[in-house]
């Protein structure tokens, strides 16, 4: 039985109880409908009418949208209570509730295909009636909380296409009853738990596009129940494991794309009576076809291909009645085919080694792909679809398209309907190229087996007629391009995602990946068309240089390798997707006469002459020529201003306008004609991009809009003049209202402090999983923070790390951050993930709640203190030193410690030990609970360092207002028994200076 066969029954079960009751009481406890307002408060859900009883108003569970099911005959009970909350494909944009523990009958929670973030709650461990929970398609990350094995009764707990991670729990082998567990399109990690044997009652597994270690585990021969077992590019290693035979009801076994390079025949299958779908795809198989497989009465979807598998097919294949579908594409087998398929049965023999009848239709089968690559080397007749005319130089393909021009390059049309197994050849005679297209789209829901599919949303680039079709496969698709003269090529890919959609719903939350190959190697492994050309309906242009073309055959093949997103937007949109091609030598003919070539070059040499005179006489006005042809081909989604009008605008940037000197360059404040008050970004000169790299940039930050961010209106390239025009906040920095020049401070109380985290938490947030483009900021500080005129904070410079990179080649990526803020993966190794981000967040979080700014100096050579002093407090057991005195006692030390412990979490020395920032914000917000930080040994701080520094630290707080000298006099008396440095004289009279490593050493 299927998920939603289970899911379908458990409703009909839960719909009777609650009609059974219907016209006994309807009401529904008071304390659920509480439950209820604070669970949509946290979804998002805002069309609840709690004027009206959810238990007597049949509205509330009869309509999709608000499915909310109660029991109104729970005995003794004079009350309703809600068993079920089906809340699917609504886009909720909030968070998972804890507050559903309140709930204390609910049996059904789906909560499907929405916009939802955040983690899932640990306190849903308590609900002990639980059936069903259902969280597919959202944006949760997080891993899964082991307090979910709690729940004795859970049959069902699907999280496929999330942004989970972790390891797997290993105590989710407590749930023995459970039938459905999907874990799908997350990113878990590790092996899988040796206690998941205890499952014996698992119907349906699945794990694919993960993460994993380690190999499949022997010990799924206990799954004696399962009927669905799917591990399709899950990170696990082959060869599948010959327990696998003791599967006797299943129905479905996927298996693909195992990492490792041990070898091993098929696994005895002849047991599975009931096998429907069989894909064991790419998993190290070599040896012989088994005859029994043409027995399997069931079987309608065999899968073997781009394994080792030799010799001839067995003759028991032609008599196979049930079977619609065959891949056995990319092995090793000989002999001759069933003359039989390509009637009732689609099968795709591509790359491998049969022998050709020369009548039979190699170059147009609808139903059956014999391709072999040799075909194109080997002369096979002169009434061949390969013969060659003559040899040419380059090759375009509008692929799934029609013929196009474009900047006076002739696209070819192809508009082939394509299909399971097809090999098609184009019937243009004056060029030569074909396509090869494998696999079905096995789930195909409404959507169809579209194979050209149609872009789904407006696109804006100047040569959208290429982008606005594609070709799509669902496992493997192959462009050749045939009579090709030998050479080196350039080969530009051209692709855009037009099958997810933009925005906040779950339509856009979908995951592309697949690999390209040229000529047989590998150029790029896990590829991601939305991910590199940051945005979907964006297009993006893969180039590949020196490709060498022998044999007059360039071979192009995208290959799916069970990775990505099979569920969203729906479940036939995955697979890999081109839009065109374009191929060119690098050494085309020459055919030009002499005469001509004089003609050429007095005619070039006069036109330079000209070109000259002009930009000499127009001088920067070409510039702007450029560049307006420049934007046109760019999606920019924000203004362009001239020079003229930013300098009009800042009085010709007078030095009375300078607000700010940041690390990309001075800021200066402005107003527009129309009275808006803007800050100018002068970028500095020194950055190696160029015109396009710059505009490229900005149009991916002016994509990013969130109320937490700085919004950029526009910018100005004119000339070596690169400006951001941003909004004017006009209380600057949080830096200068915490612990700038005292005239420049602002008085926050903690309500505004915690607020402020929280923002700057949620901006981050956005950042890092709810935009499409995955941003990593890289300079988090409180600098970087800006109020505007409510104290509402924004983070500023996101994006711009990229528009200052310079050439280092020793490092994965150039360092851009500040000391004292930046994480120890990144400052050192030049490691760069998000959690680098969560690290800065951490220590800008001690700073809100301090009061005091968490670096020393400026320079790479000195260290910080502030993080010392949170641990040092942290192994005293007295947390609340770190609050700044000027709260006084209007204080929340509840909340206090909260945003302290959060602090701790982030900027743990491990980096896949700190949490998400939307688990952050989750724990800002009190919707779960903060797991207690433990110290990495490097963190923990000996008892004589802590009294030093205890000593010191009071000292400087106790003279800050005494003179330079006697400030230094007395640190001095303190620490003459260590070396301290510090880079300047002044610098003691605000901070303790580093102690050497070794100086504790010496002293213990």
């Amino acid at each position: 039985m299927n998920t939603s066969s289970q899911l379908f029954l458990s409703l009909i079960a839960v719909s009777l109880i609650s009609l059974s009751a219907f016209g006994a009481t309807t009401t529904i406890h008071p304390d659920e409908k509480k439950a209820l307002q604070d669970i949509a408060n946290s979804l998002g859900k805002k069309n609840w009418n709690f004027d009206t009883d959810p238990c007597s108003n049949k509205n509330w569970f009869t309509e999709l949208e608000n499915s909310v099911t109660c029991n109104c005959s729970v005995a003794g009970d004079n009350f309703c209570h809600v068993v079920t909350i089906i809340l699917n494909m609504q886009n909720l944009p909030g968070t998972l509730p804890p507050e559903l523990n309140r709930l204390r009958y609910l049996q059904i929670i789906d909560l499907s295909r929405n916009y939802l973030n955040g983690t899932i709650p640990k306190e849903w461990g308590s609900m002990m009636n639980l059936l069903n929970i259902t969280l597919s398609g959202n944006r949760l990350t997080g891993s899964i909380p082991k307090e979910i094995a709690n729940i004795s009764t859970l049959i069902q707990l699907d999280l496929t296409g999330n942004q989970m991670s972790g390891n797997i729990p290993s105590e989710l082998g407590s749930l023995t009853h459970i039938r459905t567990l999907q874990l799908s399109s997350n990113n878990f990690t590790r092996e899988l738990p040796a206690t998941l044997a205890k499952l014996t009652a698992l119907r349906d597994f699945r794990i694919s596009d993960n993460q994993l270690s380690g190999k499949i585990p022997g010990f799924i021969q206990n799954w004696t129940n399962i009927d669905t077992l799917i591990v399709q590019g899950s990170g696990l290693s082959g060869p599948i494991p010959s327990e696998i035979s003791l599967l006797r009801n299943i129905i479905e076994l996927r298996i693909s794309d195992l990492n490792g390079s041990e070898y091993a025949p098929l696994p005895q299958l002849s047991n599975m009576k009931l096998l429907t779908r069989l894909v064991m795809r790419n998993c190290n198989i070599n040896g012989k076809l088994p005859n029994y497989i043409g027995n399997m009465a069931a079987l309608k979807h065999l899968d073997l291909s781009f394994n080792k598998l030799s010799g001839a097919i067995p003759s028991s294949y032609a008599e196979m009645s049930s079977v619609n579908f065959i891949f056995l594409t990319g092995n090793l087998l000989t002999g001759g085919v069933p003359p039989a398929w390509g009637k009732n049965v689609e099968v795709d023999l591509s790359y491998n080694n049969f022998t050709i009848n020369q009548e039979s239709p190699i170059c147009r089968n609808d139903k059956v792909n014999l391709f072999s690559p040799s075909w194109a080397r080997n002369d096979i007749g002169t009434n061949s679809c390969f013969e060659c005319p003559k040899h040419f130089y380059s090759l375009y393909i509008n692929c799934g398209g029609n013929h196009e021009q474009v900047n006076g390059t002739s696209y070819e049309y192809d508009q082939d309907s394509s299909g399971p197994a097809r090999f098609y050849v184009s019937d243009n005679p004056t060029v030569k190229w074909a396509f090869s297209s494998t696999g079905k789209f096995i789930d195909s829901d409404i959507f169809g087996n579209t194979f050209t599919p149609e872009s789904i949303s407006k696109l804006t680039m100047v040569d959208s007629e290429l982008y606005m079709k594609a070709r799509v496969s669902p496992i493997s698709l192959t462009y050749y391009g045939f009579c090709l003269a030998n050479g080196n090529y350039t080969v530009n890919l051209h692709f855009a995602e037009i099958m997810f959609t933009d925005g906040q719903t779950y339509g856009s939350l979908g995951r592309r990946v697949f690999d390209i190959y040229l000529q047989g190697k590998s150029v790029q492994k896990d590829f991601n068309i939305a991910k590199e050309a940051r945005g979907v309906g964006k297009k993006i242009i893969k180039q590949f240089n020196d490709v060498v073309v022998t044999s007059n055959t360039l071979e192009i093949r995208l290959y799916w390798a069970g990775k990505g997103t099979q569920y969203l937007p729906n479940k036939s949109v995955y697979g890999p997707l081109i839009s065109a091609i374009s191929v060119k030598s690098d050494s085309p003919p020459r055919s030009i006469s002499a005469g001509a070539v004089v003609g050429i070059v007095v005619a070039a040499t006069i036109i330079i002459i000209l070109v000259f005179g002009i930009l000499w006489w127009k001088g920067c006005f070409g510039k702007k020529n450029s560049l307006a042809k420049e934007l046109k081909s760019l999606d920019l989604q924000t203004s362009l201003f001239t020079l003229r009008q930013i300098k009009s605008a800042t009085n010709n940037f007078d030095i009375s306008n300078k607000i700010g000197e940041g690390g990309f360059g001075p800021v200066y404040k402005g107003s527009l004609p129309n009275g808006t008050m803007i800050a100018v970004k002068q970028l500095s000169s020194k950055s190696k991009q160029g015109n396009r790299e710059f505009l490229n940039e900005i149009g991916m930050i002016s994509a990013l809009q969130h109320p937490y961010l700085v919004k950029l209106h526009g910018c100005c390239v004119e000339g070596d003049q690169l400006l951001l025009i941003y909004e004017y906040l006009e209380n600057n920095s949080l830096a200068r209202a915490l612990f700038g020049p005292e005239e420049h401070q602002i008085k926050l109380d903690w309500s505004t402090r915690k607020k402020i985290c929280v923002g700057i938490a949620r901006g981050l947030a956005y950042l890092h999983e709810e935009s499409r483009l995955k941003v990593v900021h890289r300079d988090i500080k409180a600098t970087n923070v800006l109020l505007d005129k409510d104290l509402k904070p924004k983070i500023s410079d996101f994006g711009l790390a990229k528009l200052d990179e310079e050439d280092n080649t020793h490092i994965s990526t150039r360092i851009a951050g500040t000391y004292g803020y930046m994480a120890p993966e990144y400052a050192l190794h030049g490691y760069l993930t998000d959690k680098a981000d969560v690290y800065s967040f951490g220590v800008v979080a001690l700073e809100i709640v301090s009061g005091r700014s968490n670096t020393l100096y400026r320079s790479k050579e000195e260290a910080f203190y502030l993080l010392d002093w949170a641990h040092l407090m942290k192994e005293k057991g007295d947390l609340m030193e770190l609050v700044d005195r000027r709260l006084g006692s209007n204080l929340n030390k509840k909340e206090a410690m909260v945003v302290i412990n959060v602090a701790l979490l982030c900027t743990n020395v491990t980096s896949n030990l700190r949490p998400s920032m939307s688990s952050v914000v989750s724990m800002l917000k009190g919707r779960s609970a903060v797991p207690e930080f433990v110290a990495d040994s490097s963190e923990v701080i000996d008892e004589k360092k802590f009294e030093v520094m205890r000593k010191y630290y009071y000292q400087i707080e106790e003279n800050k207002t005494s003179s330079k000298s006697e400030t230094q006099t007395q640190s001095q008396s303190l620490l003459s028994d260590g070396p301290w440095t510090a880079a300047s004289s002044s610098a003691v009279d605000l901070y303790p200076v580093h102690l050497d490593s070794s100086y504790w050493e010496e002293r213990n």
